[in-house]
């Protein structure tokens, strides 16, 4: 009878411990499981820039501030400088980009294709708001002293798609009574605004138009000599580039990226941008120049 007793018990306890180690041995293969299992990556905020200099030059000089929003954002950022403004456009109204940089012009031409927002600018050092000017530039030794004498002269413009390359000097242009479409002699789109002040300098055109903090910068660089070019007019004051998103990322998203650029301090930084630092823009202080492109046949990217 005890013996009996004795091996019930015994099997019991058997039992008992075959259910425990399977269930520990269940837990820890679990654990194991979800140890070996590769995390879920982050996916990656992609960012265009418009090409206003020689790309390289303009993707070394954002670098850090990929770096920056990857560190704000807790995500991987991809920076990419297509050769052509109209290139940065199409990968927005593709979906191809999350955020980019535009000039006012790009922008509305993106706002026509895509569901597209601007978030901010940046607060210019030259003027301490947010707004630029193109400039009207002619070789130094020209005998050309006003826009008015420009009618029948050859022109060069930065890229068809810039604004204070190609829209403001177009404006320009207008204002003085010269259609730029039928009233010049032969004008060009050089691509970017380096490349008009060497046209100018180089006496390549009679002349040209781009932003005017670009041409000091160069000057100052010594890319251009001071004594090669001269300015015989500067543009109204232009809202400053926009920092543009797109409206399918999440409304957190959007902010967390608005709120990088809003707080952004860093004085090494900031001066590499070329910003005192940045301010919200809305979608109406761009209405301006949707509507002289459209008055001047520039509301629509081309080569």
């Amino acid at each position: 009878m005890f013996d009996k007793t004795l091996k019930r018990g015994t099997l019991l306890l058997a039992v008992l411990l075959a259910v425990l180690v399977a269930g520990g041995c269940g837990e820890a293969g679990e654990e194991a499981q979800e140890a070996t299992e590769p995390p879920q990556e982050t996916e990656a905020l992609r960012v265009g820039l418009i090409p206003n200099q020689a790309p390289e030059e303009v993707e070394t000089r954002y670098e850090p501030l990929g770096d920056y929003l990857s560190e704000e954002l807790g995500r991987p950022v991809e920076l990419s400088v297509p050769t052509g403004y109209p290139a940065v456009v199409e990968a927005m109204a593709a979906g191809e980009l999350d955020l980019a940089y535009f000039g006012g012009l790009t922008y509305v031409q993106a706002r026509e294709r895509a569901e597209v927002s601007p978030l901010v600018t940046e607060v210019n050092p030259r003027t301490g708001d947010t707004t630029y000017r193109a400039a009207i530039v002619v070789p130094a030794a020209s005998d050309i002293e006003t826009v008015e004498e420009l009618e029948g002269a050859d022109f060069a413009f930065g890229s068809v798609s810039s604004t204070s390359g190609s829209l403001y000097p177009s404006v320009m242009l207008a204002d003085a009574g010269i259609d730029y479409r039928t009233d010049l002699g032969n004008y060009t789109y050089t691509g970017g605004h380096d490349a008009t002040a060497q046209a100018v300098a180089n006496g390549n055109v009679d002349a040209g138009g781009l932003e005017y903090r670009i041409l000091l910068d160069l000057q100052e660089e010594g890319i251009i000599d001071p004594d090669d070019v001269r300015v015989i007019a500067t543009s109204d004051p232009i809202q400053g580039y926009p920092w543009v998103v797109r409206d399918e990322l999440p409304e957190d998203l959007r902010e967390s990226i608005a709120t990088a650029f809003l707080e952004l301090n860093d004085p090494e930084l900031l001066d590499l941008l070329r910003a005192e630092g940045y301010e919200r823009v809305e979608a109406s202080d761009y209405d301006y120049v949707e509507e002289r492109a459209r008055e001047l046949d520039l509301l629509t990217e081309t080569g």
